[in-house]
């Protein structure tokens, strides 16, 4: 993959469509540090600075207004940026790979400038568009207005497929959707061509574009820091964001999940696509057991863009086929049973949501048909008043609130900060969800907002209960000097023994959300190896729970970094102690980049599949 031209499409557009954003607010007279009034109103059109404008986009400027005025210039812009940088991009992938039903950037014919969504407007009858409108706007050439009602209208129809994606567009976002789309010099020209098409056939293109596109609000957070500026819990997600290599991602996932399954079904095949997996020494016989692939549950709880769960689908589909699975059936039962994902950032959850339905449109030629909407969970910070939770308590029945119940409802108050760091109190709230979920509470407005916050909280205490057979994640990196003063408060309390980092209490979250047998997969910093502050956690991991491999990057296993910045290790831990268990080691501390790395562990996995070892440190 072409990381020079990624980065270089994610500058160029988003610079675009930010200037573009600032031109059509400005355009409505709405800038930075004022806001023009509306100078006169007619029947049929107002006048703003000297201009006038039909009379129609009124009630969307005034929503604009209101959103500047209580958000400020500066957030609303970039969300509308972002919605529309991020909505193109999705369009564009799509249109690559063949799963829209017409182009909306390009054309079939060779060499024709005009997207085929302008010239096959009339015959587009699975759009709910109006005739008219359509015939008015081309017999007019006003190609420009027809391709923003065709291209909205598309927006709309997918909203129906992937709503987490395409949400319903508010009327201020669409009243600045981009202009002079159509020129020359424009952002189709830029989305056409800056990334190579087969580059654009690979889903992970999309999590690497969203790590590019937040690179300039990383670099600002840490020249902060520098300064004593603590990461505050809005900028966690681009401090922290860092794409995993695919060959790290293989390794976590195959001596997991891959590991998993070879167990419970000794005569599979799948160690064959299993470049990385690791085969036990010895013939186990205690381990966790799979009756079949729909029992098996993933969950990755700092997803980011849902890189790890997407090579768990290509991994699962490989299962779910070798036993016999009917191939039309295996992506929805994967979405629907296997894997979970947790974000604080919403924007990453909704691209892994993507990711993952891609991958499932990948399989399935007709998903779209009937799709199923990937658990992807993006926490949201939820708080109570005082007598709120009080008052519906008593009106559902105050008895079914246990203490341990009522603890959990009040522990989402900052889930934007402390993420899936969180340790729900109850932790199993199955149950108590499907009853609250047959009452009906609408008639009374207050009960009824009350309780649509009960329920989302139960659902996301629900993703972060001790369920899952595999843990797997590249969590945060951020260490105490960075921590705003709510994440440190927390980490003291509820991490003792890895509070001095983001990714070390992480490691022991995580041994928290699996059942017992389960395994805890991971890429994290290697200090938790080495320094004194992580000895209790080091000592727990060795009294109670398992090592079953291990891959020492050290510095360089992550090309986006430069330098000996980061220096990480890779393991698979597993969540029952066998005191006499010998592990696979391998040291690959040395190396340059992320291909002699790569190399270099794939010639340890071979070395220890051929010989009987339980410590390989690459030749040089």
């Amino acid at each position: 993959m072409d990381k020079a031209s990624i980065i270089r499409f994610s500058d160029t557009v988003r610079d675009k469509l930010f200037q573009e954003t600032q031109r059509k607010a400005a355009y409505y007279g709405i800038f930075p540090d004022t806001i023009q009034d509306v100078d006169e109103e007619f029947e049929d059109s107002i006048v703003i600075g000297g201009r006038v404008f039909n009379k129609r986009i009124k009630q969307q400027r005034e929503q604009l207004v209101r959103e500047v005025k209580e958000k400020s210039y500066d957030q609303v812009i970039d969300e509308i940026t972002y919605t529309w940088f991020n909505r193109f991009v999705a369009l564009k992938f799509m249109e690559v790979n063949g799963y829209l039903p017409v182009k909306v950037f390009s054309s079939d014919e060779p060499n024709k400038q005009e997207p085929d969504i302008l010239t096959k407007s009339p015959e587009l009858d699975f759009l709910n568009i109006d005739r008219d409108t359509v015939i008015d706007l081309k017999s007019g050439s006003k190609d420009e207005e027809l391709y923003k009602y065709l291209t909205l209208s598309l927006c709309n129809y997918l909203n129906d497929i992937m709503p987490f994606l395409f949400e319903p567009i508010e009327d201020y976002t669409e009243l600045l959707f981009p202009g002079k789309l159509l020129h020359t010099d424009s952002i189709l020209v830029d989305l056409n061509e800056i990334i190579k098409e087969d580059d654009w056939k690979k889903v992970e293109v999309i999590g690497w574009i969203y790590q590019d596109y937040i690179a300039p609000r990383k670099e600002k957070v840490f020249k902060d820091m520098k300064k004593n500026i603590k990461i505050s819990k809005e900028n966690i997600p681009a401090a922290t964001q860092l794409f995993t290599p695919y060959w790290i991602v293989r390794y976590l996932v195959e001596n997991s999940l891959g590991r998993l399954w070879m167990l419970n079904r000794h005569h599979s095949r799948l160690f064959e696509q299993m470049e990385y997996y690791i085969k036990p020494e010895q013939s186990e016989t205690d381990f966790l057991r799979i009756n079949s692939p729909e029992e098996i549950r993933i969950c990755d709880p700092a997803c980011g863009s849902g890189h790890m769960l997407v090579y768990a689908f290509d991994l699962l589909h490989s299962i779910y086929e070798e036993e016999g699975y009917a191939l039309s059936e295996i992506p929805e039962k994967i979405l629907s049973h296997n894997l979970f994902g947790i974000e604080i950032d919403k924007r990453a959850g909704e691209l892994a949501a993507f990711a993952l339905t891609m991958k499932a449109r990948k399989k399935q030629h007709n998903f779209f048909r009937n799709p199923v909407h990937p658990n992807i969970c993006a926490l949201q910070s939820i708080s109570f008043e005082d007598d709120e939770l009080r008052s519906y308590m008593a009106a559902i029945d105050s008895h079914l609130f246990t203490t341990d119940l009522q603890r959990t409802l009040l522990q989402f108050g900052e889930a934007d900060n402390f993420g899936s760091l969180i340790r729900p109190a109850t932790t199993n709230v199955s149950d108590i969800r499907h009853m609250l979920n047959e009452k009906n509470l609408s008639s009374n407005l207050t009960l009824f907002t009350t309780h649509q916050k009960v329920l989302k909280v139960l659902e996301q205490a629900d993703y972060l209960s001790p369920k899952y057979h595999v843990v797997i994640a590249n969590p945060p990196y951020m260490g105490g000097k960075g921590m705003n003063a709510g994440l440190k408060t927390f980490a003291l309390d509820n991490y003792p023994n890895s509070k001095s980092d983001f990714f070390a209490m992480f490691i022991e979250r995580n041994l928290d959300m699996t059942i017992q047998k389960g395994m805890v997969t991971m890429i994290t910093m290697q200090s938790w190896m080495f320094l004194s502050s992580f000895e209790k956690l080091r000592e727990s991991i060795l009294d109670n729970h398992t090592i079953l491999s291990m891959a020492h990057l050290g510095p360089r296993a992550f090309d986006s970094i430069g330098g000996e910045v980061v220096s990480t290790t890779a393991f698979v831990i597993e969540d029952v102690q066998y005191p006499e268990y010998k592990g696979a080691y391998i040291r690959i501390v040395d190396g340059s980049s992320e291909a002699e790395k790569d190399a270099w562990l794939r010639e340890a996995v071979m070395q220890a599949r051929n010989i009987e070892t339980n410590q390989m440190e690459v030749p040089r």
